[in-house]
């Protein structure tokens, strides 16, 4: 029998996160494990009742990662060029995400993961997908991902429903008076243990996201301007990326450069800001607000949203957010300012906006938790 919040999920994914028009195209991808068929299932019979066409791409982390140990630029290009047309001929995708295993790709070398990166995922994610598509990108609630939190399958399945089907309305309303005074704002100033970080976020589009695309969502957007960034930054949440999970990632900035990254896995970290020019500046910074996600799990979707949060991406910067920087990387890296994790204050033009991950300002009083549930 069909789990109902199943059901619930497919409707939301079609029918509000992407918005599936009659006689549009949704490309459906499953990564990974099969017991997401019925997820992904119910967004096929979805797409149809909207009057869509569903297509369907399963992709393997074995099998890619077979291909990416012995590939060289060009023939990852060709590999990707497939791909590409397909989805240049989509109106939306939607990406169920359902790893076994985040460290499949961890005996790869950096380069050869680069070479991914620059001719696979920059392209035909970054570029294509992320500016040219409706996309949703989602994860899947199975043992791994459960065992991740550590949790209990059926504990982590409550937790996961939750944090993705919030009342998104309502958080859209919430979301609106940081909006505007992001859009305000020019400089942020960012205070807390090993973190000491000044930048200019002025003339810098702000976006809320609330429902659209990386479920689950909450989270409010923007970027540096690219040169305006100096000081240092300690991100005190683990990160899963490309197939290793770092902790304790220390960046340092001069003028919008990385000039030194450091972190449990030291010898790796010059290798992924080495991958282009724009994977030393800074594409994204955004303010997590997701009630539901308390903790982190180890996986960046779920993590870049939770309360008292905020995430500092070195990489490509979205078109909603463009400062002029791009890169085959987009690592969101992420730093949690609750009591907990150490506190931390978040000053705009001068005012303490948060403090120790909870808003002061009456006017933001509707992000704190407690006003979004």
């Amino acid at each position: 029998m069909e789990d109902s919040r199943i059901r619930r999920y497919a409707q939301f994914l079609i029918n509000k996160a992407v918005y599936l028009q009659k006689g549009e195209k949704v490309l459906i991808e499953l990564h990974g494990d099969p017991d997401a068929v019925p997820l992904v299932r119910a967004l096929i019979e979805e797409a149809y009742v909207a009057g869509g066409q569903p297509y369907v791409h399963q992709f393997d982390e074995q099998l890619m990662g077979a291909v990416i140990a012995g590939a060289n630029d060009a023939h990852m290009a060709a590999v990707t060029s497939y791909q590409l047309e397909r989805m240049k001929n989509m109106d939306a995708y939607i990406d169920v995400r359902a790893s076994l295993n985040i460290h499949e790709w961890d005996n790869y070398p950096i380069s050869q993961i680069d070479v991914y990166k620059r001719n696979y995922w920059g392209p035909l994610h970054l570029s294509e997908r992320c500016n040219h598509t409706k996309w949703s990108v989602l994860r899947y609630p199975n043992s791994a991902m459960a065992q991740l939190a550590g949790m209990s399958t059926a504990e982590f399945e409550d937790y996961y429903f939750k944090a993705c089907l919030v009342d998104y309305d309502k958080m859209e309303r919430a979301m609106q008076p940081l909006v505007k005074l992001m859009e305000r704002t020019d400089k942020v100033d960012i205070i807390g243990p090993g973190t000491d970080l000044h930048f200019s976020i002025k003339g810098i589009g702000v976006y809320p996201w609330h429902g659209q695309c990386n479920i689950p969502d909450g989270e409010v957007s923007t970027a540096p301007v690219k040169d305006s960034v100096n000081g240092v930054i300690h991100y005190n949440i683990p990160s899963p990326y490309n197939g290793a999970v770092y902790s304790d990632v220390t960046l340092t900035f001069k003028d919008g450069k990385v000039i030194k990254a450091d972190s449990n896995l030291p010898d790796r970290m010059d290798e992924i800001f080495d991958t282009d020019e724009g994977a030393r500046y800074v594409g994204e910074f955004a303010i997590g607000c997701n009630p539901y996600v308390t903790r982190p799990i180890c996986d960046i979707l779920f993590d870049e949203k939770m309360v008292g949060s905020f995430h500092f991406t070195p990489g490509n910067a979205y078109e909603r957010n463009e400062n002029g920087n791009h890169s085959a990387q987009h690592w969101d890296l992420i730093c949690c300012q609750m009591p907990e994790f150490g506190g931390g204050e978040m000053w705009f033009d001068g005012v303490l906006i948060r403090k120790d991950g909870r808003f002061v300002l009456p006017e933001l009083d509707c992000l704190n938790p407690e006003n979004l549930k």
